[in-house]
């Protein structure tokens, strides 16, 4: 299968130190160009990297006849935008999280993909890690019984007013950053989307009064799910899912290390002291690469990305519904919109 060649806008550190290296050692992705809002920066990465070709604007990327599909990693408020911009240009586009700012806005990606005719999906690489498909076989299979609760968090610490989490207008804050992960995955592990949900924040009010703590209970058919994020915390991750008969963790369930293996502990709960817990191995694997190379297949084969816009759409449902909570005190069932 011929490489789809890759075009990156921006030179976000997630993209300069993560996935450009990761997509560089696919098997379909070419990372062909990159691009900034100034020419040096953009010169800089390419060289660092072994990129043929930066350019100085994101507009002369999208321009370019060569480029056949962009992964756009810049500030959240940014998502929209140039994906649209990107797919009018007849580009595929791989977003980062959170796709956009709000369920609202994603329909307007919906609307140009559907559009354009390009395909358009979220960068949640979590969605095929083997580990996270192995936890959920576990699940699907019964080892841990019948499932009826999970746990997480997703804390670290940053304070820096600078950077754009600090920025509520870009769509920086705990919730959108981070706390879309323990939504995503606890999607995925139920199988299902959450009735309603309850969720209380506290603001940073020196830092542009971002949710600098976001904490929720997501209430499923089968049970509940309870996650904590937090950007003025240590660091830290963890995930946790409850059965009949037993519990099955992860970790390191968000980023583990490309080149470590990952595990899977499964306690059948027959003491509290762990004497029924075995672990599972997960070879070394990069999720950006396994990413990568699936969308690029999807593109090539006709297929869907890995985390198709309907997905995205529930997803953020959800994340708004969490900010309502915590304004209005109360219960709040997620919201689907209709499309444009």
């Amino acid at each position: 299968m011929k490489k789809v060649r890759w075009g990156i806008l921006g030179a976000a550190r997630i993209a300069v130190t993560k996935v450009i290296p990761a997509m560089q050692r696919g098997e379909y992705c070419e990372v062909a160009a990159i691009a900034s809002r100034e020419l040096l920066p953009a010169q800089t990465v390419a060289r660092e990297l072994g990129i043929p070709k930066a350019y100085g604007s994101y507009g002369e990327l999208l321009a370019d006849p060569e480029i056949d599909a962009v992964y756009n990693p810049l500030p959240n408020h940014l998502h929209v935008p140039w994906s649209v911009l990107a797919a009018e240009a007849g580009k595929h586009v791989l977003c980062e999280k959170p796709v956009a700012m709000n369920a609202e806005q994603t329909l307007e990606l919906i609307a140009a993909r559907d559009r354009t005719g390009v395909l358009i999906g979220e960068a949640f690489m979590v969605r095929t890690h083997p580990q996270w498909l192995r936890l959920i076989e576990l699940v699907r299979g019964g080892r841990i019984g019948e499932l009826r609760s999970g746990m997480s968090s997703f804390c670290y610490f940053n304070r820096d007013p600078k950077n754009v989490r600090s920025v509520r207008a870009w769509g920086g804050g705990a919730l959108l950053d981070i706390g879309c992960y323990p939504i995503k995955t606890s999607r995925m592990v139920f199988g299902a989307e959450p009735l309603r949900v309850a969720g209380t924040i506290e603001r940073d009010p020196t830092l542009d009064g971002i949710d600098r703590l976001t904490s929720a209970v997501l209430e499923y058919p089968a049970g509940h799910m309870v996650f904590t994020c937090c950007t003025q915390a240590a660091a830290n991750q963890t995930a946790l899912y409850f059965g009949t008969k037993g519990n099955v963790s992860l970790d390191v369930p968000f980023n583990p290390a490309a080149n470590e293996v990952a595990r899977l502990r499964i306690d059948d709960g027959r003491d509290l002291a762990g004497g029924g817990v075995t672990v599972e191995k997960i070879a070394p694997c990069d999720q950006y690469t396994i990413q990568g190379d699936q969308f690029s297949s999807a593109i090539r084969e006709g297929g869907q990305p890995p985390v198709p816009l309907e997905d995205s759409l529930r997803n953020m449902a959800v994340i708004d519904a969490v900010f309502r909570s915590a304004e209005t005190g109360k219960w709040e069932e997620p919201r689907v919109p209709e499309r444009l």
